[in-house]
């Protein structure tokens, strides 16, 4: 069973939640959520995640002292590991929070099983939460909020119930894309004792029908679910902490090699919280840092994968020199060009933060220089 499931608590953030007025004790006013809860915000724990975890981490220790004998084991869960994170990295993100390209029917019936096989939570509640994640960034409306602490940010945050603001502000944000997409739907009624068996079940049963005995495979299997949970959660934590800011030096987002590495390609964190709707999540296009770029585009060479968004180069080194660190090639170039051509660096930049492309914040000047490879013309 994933432990990332809410069935009842997440799903209300469609119910009532006071409406959008303000509430009392000041925890959301009309300037929008707190970036830390209030003093007499009570933190109320999941005792079903934190049970759940304690099992998965045990029984992830006791595959180390108990490991597969088979080499088919080994290869079998890699393979396995990284088309699960291609389910959440190029299905749950980039084409269903961010909308930053389109798939095909058999590319997305692929990914939702991919998806599905990973065990987090249904599509229809990663995405939500992912883009009230962007839009309220480092606020009580974010669900892994940084500002409460790496850990929180990591895991912390499904092992309590969430914020108020979170549901508050969740209403506030357009599913309209996927309260009308009857598979996602359908995912998302079917995804428990799916995800379970697809997830822990059908593997472990893979492993033994090459030979490996049943103790080490469902251990082997809890172990690369366990640590695949990990990679996902570290873009959470890691990438708001690790890391530069070339694009935007005002957010905690950070470009981070080693999550990047570790996440196929998830951790060009500071790029991708300014331009949440480029499908390649990075302004680099290397194949090395970023295997689900490598993904999508062999979904566009086999025609699966249309209308990719990508930022303009003129987007990024406006972008850069206005609010970045400093770290940027075009700004180390305009400090060679110019004696003080940083001035506007130091401008006090309030990000109007975006959940991906559809989101009614976005500009038209923005719209006008996003680039789409691969148009499918309707």
């Amino acid at each position: 069973m994933s432990p990332n499931s809410e069935n009842d608590v997440v799903d209300k953030v469609n119910g009532d939640l006071n409406g959008d007025s303000e509430t009392k004790n000041g925890h959301i006013d009309d300037h929008g959520p707190l970036s830390v809860p209030e003093p007499d915000y009570k933190l109320v724990l999941k005792w079903r995640n934190i049970l759940a975890f304690i099992y998965l981490h045990a029984f992830t220790i006791v595959s180390f002292f108990y490991p597969p004998v088979c080499l088919s084991t080994y290869i079998y869960q890699f393979f396995l590991a990284v088309f699960i994170g291609f389910g959440t990295t190029a299905g749950s993100h980039r084409l269903f929070t961010h909308r930053s390209y389109r798939a095909k029917p058999l590319l997305r019936w692929f990914i939702i099983y991919l998806q599905t096989l990973a065990g987090q939570e249904p599509i229809y509640r990663w995405v939500r939460d992912h883009r009230v994640h962007h839009k309220f960034t480092d606020t009580n409306a974010d669900p892994h909020n940084s500002k409460r602490g790496f850990f929180f940010s990591h895991m912390g945050w499904l092992c309590c119930k969430k914020h108020p603001d979170v549901y508050k502000y969740g209403k506030k944000i357009d599913m309209s894309d996927l309260d009308d997409d009857k598979v996602i739907q359908f995912q998302r009624k079917i995804y428990t004792p799916a995800t379970f068996f697809c997830s822990l079940i059908l593997p472990t049963l893979i492993t033994m029908a090459m030979g490996e005995h049943w103790w080490p495979s469902w251990n082997f299997n809890v172990a690369r679910y366990t640590i695949g949970l990990h990679l996902v959660w570290l873009v959470n934590s890691g990438a708001h902490y690790w890391g530069k800011r070339p694009y935007e030096k005002n957010i905690s987002a950070s470009d981070s090699y080693i999550v990047a590495t570790l996440a196929l390609g998830e951790g060009w964190h500071n790029y991708h919280h300014v331009y949440p709707w480029d499908y390649k999540t990075a302004e680099s296009t290397r194949y090395w840092f970023n295997p689900t770029l490598l993904f999508i585009d062999v979904a566009a060479k086999l025609g699966l994968a249309t209308d990719l968004k990508v930022a303009s180069d003129e987007m990024i080194r406006a972008r850069v020199l206005r609010t970045g660190d400093g770290s940027h090639k075009y700004s180390k170039q305009a400090l060679i060009d110019a004696e003080n051509p940083l001035d506007n660096n130091n401008y006090d930049c309030t990000m109007d933060h975006l959940w991906g492309f559809g989101d009614k914040a976005m500009t038209e000047t923005d719209m006008k220089n996003i680039v789409i490879h691969n148009r499918e013309v309707d």
